[in-house]
C-alpha cells in the first residue's frame, strides 16, 4: 500500500474512489490516511515472525563445519546426526532450508563450480550421419502372443527422427543384428554411425568410468562389413540417445495400446500401417515434416554391400537317451544312427533355423530345425527315430494254448537226475584216466579236527 501516491492524486483532483480505483484499495481507507495526514507514512506493522531466533541456529556452526569437510552432505544425514549426538528438537524442513542455503554458500567460497546436474548439452547431427538403436520390453503383449517376452526393437535415424521398428520374442545376439538388417533394408542404406546403450550384444563386459569400452568381436565384425561406426552411450545418461527412447514411447502409445495381436508378424503389420501417419507429421522438434526431412536423411546413407553378414549363435547341447535335446524350453530332435545318449552338440543359431552340428574338428551336420517361436514349440522329426524300439506291448491272452514255447524243450524231472548222474560218472571216469588219484578220508577226521572228541 503506497501511500505516497494518495496526495498527489488527491491534489489533482481525484475524488476518494477513483484513488480507490486506481491504487487498488477501499475508499474509505484513501480517506482515513488522507484526513489524518499520514501522507507518505506507512502504518505500524507487527513484528515480523523471521526475526524470532530458531533452533537451527544453534547449530549452524557445526552445520557448517561438516559442509566444510564434505560439501556433499546430505540434509538427512546432518538430521540425523543432529538428533542423535547433539538432541536437536528442531524440524527437518529447517535444517533442509539451512542446508541448501548453506551448501551453496560453502561451495562458492571454495572457489566450487555449480555442479551440472539435471542438465544436458543439445546436439545437431547432418543427414545421414547417426542412427539410434534401443529395445522395449513389451509386457502386455507377450501373455496375447504366448510367450514369456516380447521385444520392440527400434532405430531412428537422428537427423529426421525417421523410425523403423520390428517385435520379436528373443533378444539374443543373432536376433539383434538381423533385426538392423531389416532396419538397413527399410531406411535402403547404413547410417555413418549407430548409438547404442551398453548392451552386451555390443558390449564385452563393463568397465569404470572414463575407460576404453571392450566391443562384442560379433559387433565389431558386423559393423566393419557394413561400414558404420559404434557409439557406446555414457551409463544413467538417457539422453544420449533421447531420439529413440522418445520413439519406444510413441510406439508403444500410438501402436500397441488398445489393440490385441495373435504374432510378432501382426505387430510389425501394425507399425507399418501407422509409419505413413507418424512421417506425415510436423516434429516439434526440428519443425519439418518428418518424411520430407527423411528424403534428405536417406539420401546421405552409406550403400548396402553386395551380400549380407549372417550372425549366429552358438551353444552346447547335451542329447538325451531319447534322441533329443533342449534348447530355449523347447525340444529338438537328432538322428539315432548319428548319436549316443550323453552326447554334446554344437548348435549354430539364426533368427529362423537352428542347424545341429557334432562337436570336433571336422564338424558334421546332423539337423536343421525351424526355430522355435515360443516355449513348448518341441521341433521333432519322426524319421529321426528309424530303427529304436517303439515301446509297443507284446500281446497278451488269456486262453491256453499249444503253442510250443521257444527255444530247446525243457527235460522232465527224471531226466534231469539220469542225465546229472551219467556227467558225473564220466567226470569221475576221465579223471582216472588221466592217473588222478582221490584221497579218501574217514569223516571222524574232521570231527577229531573240530575237537568232537572222537577218534578216527
Amino acid at each position: 500500500m503506497d501511500l505516497r501516491r494518495y496526495r498527489p492524486l488527491r491534489d489533482a483532483g481525484a475524488s476518494y474512489r477513483e484513488i480507490a480505483a486506481e491504487v487498488g484499495v477501499d475508499w474509505r481507507t484513501v480517506k482515513k490516511y488522507l484526513a489524518a495526514g499520514a501522507g507518505g507514512t506507512l502504518p505500524a506493522a507487527p513484528p515480523r515472525v523471521g526475526l524470532r531466533s530458531r533452533k537451527v541456529d544453534g547449530v549452524a556452526q557445526l552445520i557448517d563445519a561438516w559442509l566444510a569437510d564434505e560439501v556433499t552432505l546430505k540434509a538427512t544425514v546432518i538430521y540425523e546426526r543432529l538428533v542423535a549426538d547433539y538432541g536437536f528438537a528442531g524440524h527437518y524442513q529447517r535444517v533442509k532450508l539451512y542446508v541448501a542455503g548453506a551448501r551453496e554458500r560453502i561451495r562458492l567460497a571454495d572457489g566450487d563450480a555449480r555442479p551440472l546436474t539435471g542438465l544436458h548439452r543439445r546436439f545437431e547431427v547432418t543427414p545421414g550421419a547417426q542412427a539410434q538403436v534401443d529395445w522395449g520390453v513389451e509386457t502386455r503383449i507377450a501373455p496375447m502372443l504366448g510367450s514369456r517376452l516380447v521385444y520392440s526393437f527400434h532405430m531412428t535415424l537422428s537427423y529426421s527422427r525417421d523410425p523403423f521398428c520390428c517385435f520379436t520374442t528373443s533378444a539374443d545376439m543373432a536376433t539383434f543384428w538381423d533385426c538392423h538388417r531389416r532396419a538397413f533394408a527399410h531406411f535402403g542404406g547404413i547410417p555413418g554411425s549407430i548409438t547404442y546403450d551398453r548392451t552386451k550384444t555390443v558390449v564385452q563386459r563393463h568397465v569404470a568410468p572414463h575407460q576404453d569400452v571392450p566391443l562384442h568381436p560379433e559387433a565389431v565384425a558386423f559393423a566393419n562389413h557394413y561400414g558404420f561406426v559404434i557409439d557406446v552411450a555414457p551409463a544413467y545418461r538417457p539422453t544420449a540417445k533421447g531420439r529413440v527412447e522418445r520413439q519406444v514411447l510413441i510406439v508403444r502409445d500410438h501402436v500397441l495400446a488398445g489393440r490385441t495381436f495373435s504374432s510378432p508378424d501382426d505387430l510389425d503389420a501394425a507399425f507399418g500401417a501407422w509409419l505413413p501417419i507418424r512421417r506425415a507429421q510436423v516434429h516439434r522438434t526440428h519443425g519439418e515434416v518428418i518424411s520430407v526431412r527423411a528424403a534428405r536423411d536417406r539420401a546421405a546413407l552409406l550403400p548396402l554391400p553386395a551380400y549380407p553378414y549372417l550372425v549366429t549363435d552358438r551353444y552346447l547341447r547335451r542329447v538325451g537317451k531319447d534322441c533329443l535335446f533342449s534348447f530355449e524350453a523347447s525340444l529338438y530332435s537328432v538322428p539315432a544312427t548319428l548319436v549316443s545318449a550323453g552326447m554334446r552338440v554344437d548348435l549354430r543359431v539364426s533368427p529362423e533355423t537352428v542347424a545341429v552340428h557334432a562337436t570336433g574338428p571336422s564338424p558334421v551336420l546332423l539337423a536343421t530345425h525351424r526355430r522355435a517361436r515360443h516355449r513348448g514349440d518341441d521341433q521333432i522329426e519322426p524319421a529321426h527315430w528309424e530303427g529304436l524300439p517303439d515301446g509297443s506291448a507284446r500281446p497278451a491272452t488269456t486262453t491256453a494254448t499249444s503253442t510250443p514255447a521257444r527255444g530247446p524243450a525243457q527235460p522232465s524231472a527224471g531226466a534231469a537226475a539220469a542225465d546229472s548222474a551219467a556227467g558225473l560218472s564220466v567226470l569221475l571216469d576221465h579223471q582216472g584216466k588221466l592217473g588222478v588219484g582221490v584221497a579218501r578220508r574217514d569223516p571222524a577226521v574232521y570231527d577229531a579236527a573240530a575237537g568232537l572228541g572222537r577218534t578216527p
